[in-house]
C-alpha cells in the first residue's frame, strides 16, 4: 500500500516539514515520485524506519549517526554509550533535586540528635583505599563475600548492624581511607583483608539524614556543634549507617542513612 505525504505524515506523527528535511538528508526517501502530480509516495513498511529515525532523533542522535546506522552500521555500542550518559544526567538531576528539597526545608525540621548506648559487638572489617565514595557498595558488597569464603555459615547479628567509617584526617575526594564493618554472632578466620573486632559498648549522638550523600557535610556540622553546645566530648570516629541507598531507593530524597557519633 502506498501512502500520500500527508497520509504517512499523521501514521508516522512526522510533519511534513520534517519528511522533506529527511529526504534531503538522505534518511527516508520516498519509495516513488508521482510524475504527473511530483506528489511523494511512501510504502507502509516505511513506518518501521520512520519510528526508528524519530526515537534516535529524541535521544539527540546526529543526522550523520541515523545516517550510518541505517545504512547498515551497528549502532549498539552507541545506544549502550547513551543510555550510561543518561543515567549520569539522571543521578545529577536526582542529587540536585535532593539539595532543593533539603535546602527548602526549615533548619529544626532537618535533623534531631538522639542520645543512644551501642552495644559491644563482635564485627568483621576491611580497609581499602577507595576512588572515590561510589566505590563503598563494592566495598560493602565484596567484604560480605570475602569473610564468607573464610567462614562458611558466619551469621550476622539480628538487628542487623553494620557501618562505615572514613579514616583521613581531612576530607577527600579521591584515595579515600575507608573501613567497613559489620556485626557478626562471633569472630572467625582473618585474612590480610579481614579482621575481627570486638567493639565496646559506648554512647553515640545520633542523627538520620535523608537525600544525598552529598549533603552529609551539613549533617556533620549539626551533630558536631550539637555535641559541643551540649557538654559531650567525641570518643572516636563517626560512622556512617546506609539504611537506605541506591540498591532499594530510585529516588535519591529516599535515601536514608544514619550518622553515629561516639561520645562521652
Amino acid at each position: 500500500m502506498m501512502l500520500k505525504i500527508g497520509e504517512f505524515s499523521k501514521l508516522s506523527m512526522l510533519t511534513v516539514k520534517t519528511l522533506r528535511y529527511y529526504e534531503k538528508e538522505g534518511l527516508l526517501i520516498p519509495a516513488a515520485v508521482d510524475r504527473q502530480t511530483g506528489y511523494r509516495l511512501y510504502e507502509t513498511a516505511q513506518l518501521e524506519d520512520a519510528a526508528r529515525i524519530k526515537a534516535l532523533r529524541q535521544l539527540h542522535f546526529s543526522v550523520e549517526e541515523i545516517r550510518a546506522h541505517l545504512s547498515g552500521t551497528p549502532i549498539r555500542e552507541a545506544l549502550l554509550a547513551k543510555e550510561e550518559e543518561l543515567k549520569e544526567k539522571q543521578s545529577d538531576i536526582s542529587v540536585m533535586l535532593s539539595v532543593i528539597r533539603f535546602l527548602s526545608e526549615e533548619k529544626e525540621m532537618k535533623y534531631q540528635a538522639v542520645l543512644k548506648e551501642l552495644p559491644a559487638c563482635i564485627v568483621y572489617s576491611e580497609e581499602r583505599v577507595l576512588k572515590n565514595y561510589g566505590e563503598v557498595t563494592q566495598l560493602v558488597l565484596e567484604s560480605a563475600q570475602e569473610c564468607l569464603r573464610l567462614n562458611p555459615g558466619l551469621e550476622c547479628t539480628k538487628p542487623d548492624y553494620c557501618f562505615c567509617e572514613y579514616l583521613d584526617g581531612e576530607h577527600k575526594e579521591t584515595d579515600i581511607r575507608a573501613r567497613y564493618s559489620q556485626a557478626v554472632v562471633r569472630a572467625g578466620k582473618e585474612n590480610e583483608r579481614i579482621r575481627f573486632r570486638s567493639l565496646p559498648a559506648g554512647k553515640a549522638l545520633c542523627i538520620y539524614h535523608k537525600g544525598a550523600y552529598e549533603l552529609l557535610g551539613e549533617a556533620y556540622a549539626y551533630i558536631v556543634n550539637y555535641a559541643q553546645k551540649n557538654g559531650y566530648e567525641i570518643a572516636g570516629v563517626p560512622r556512617e549507617c546506609y539504611i537506605d541507598g541506591i540498591w532499594n531507593k530510585e529516588s535519591v530524597q529516599d535515601w536514608l542513612t544514619e550518622i553515629q557519633l561516639p561520645v562521652k
